[in-house]
């Protein structure tokens, strides 16, 4: 027989869920959940790309942005690019979108563009949530498929081009990138005389 007190436990048990669920905040308490591994550091990035593996990137993004301006080829060229494929529907993409942001916010801009591109359908649903979290980096939209060289099987993925119009990076999964190892990564492909 269960007490009145075991049923109010799981009656708040139940409640809590059910809010979670018929307000469509799965992937940001699951996000939430999964940043904390994060933490941790056991997922920081693999920066190590075999020369052989090393690929041509492409400068033909056929994506607009959340205020409707495309994206220009010549915003890229000779810059170092993070490029990141993500959607607000996936737990491990929310889960990493803190750390990117703080790397976005510790980088010069001259010579680091960032490319958010969301695979989300919805896109209030999308601003909404870009305005909540109070993240400043240029989120995308495709208008199209994305170059051969970035699709991907999964997101979140993040591509790493260097100056040069090398792709010196890709990662599927979450990572944690603000970290000083990773800053030091970009910030070597920085210098314009930089071969990889």
């Amino acid at each position: 027989m269960f007490k009145k007190r075991e049923i109010f436990e799981w009656g708040f048990i139940l409640l809590v869920l059910g809010v979670i669920y018929f307000g469509g905040w799965q992937a940001e308490v699951a996000g939430f959940l999964q940043r904390g591994i994060l933490l941790t550091g056991i997922m920081n990035p693999n920066q190590n790309i075999p020369a052989g593996e090393v690929q041509e990137a492409s400068y033909d993004l056929p994506l607009i942005s959340l205020g409707g301006q495309k994206l220009q080829p010549e915003d890229l060229k000779n810059k170092v690019v993070f490029l990141n494929v993500w959607a607000t529907w996936c737990a491990p993409c929310v889960a990493e979108m803190p750390g990117i942001h703080q790397l976005y916010q510790s980088v010069n801009k001259e010579e680091v563009a960032f490319v958010m591109v969301s695979v989300d359908e919805n896109t209030e649903k999308l601003k909404r949530f870009i305005e909540r979290k109070g993240y400043t980096f240029p989120v995308y939209l495709p208008e199209g498929p994305l170059p051969k060289v970035y699709q991907t099987r999964s997101i979140p993925t993040t591509f790493v081009i260097s100056p040069q119009g090398k792709i010196v990076f890709e990662e599927e999964g979450m990572a944690n990138y603000d970290t000083e190892e990773f800053k030091k990564f970009l910030t070597k492909h920085v210098d314009k005389t930089d071969p990889a």
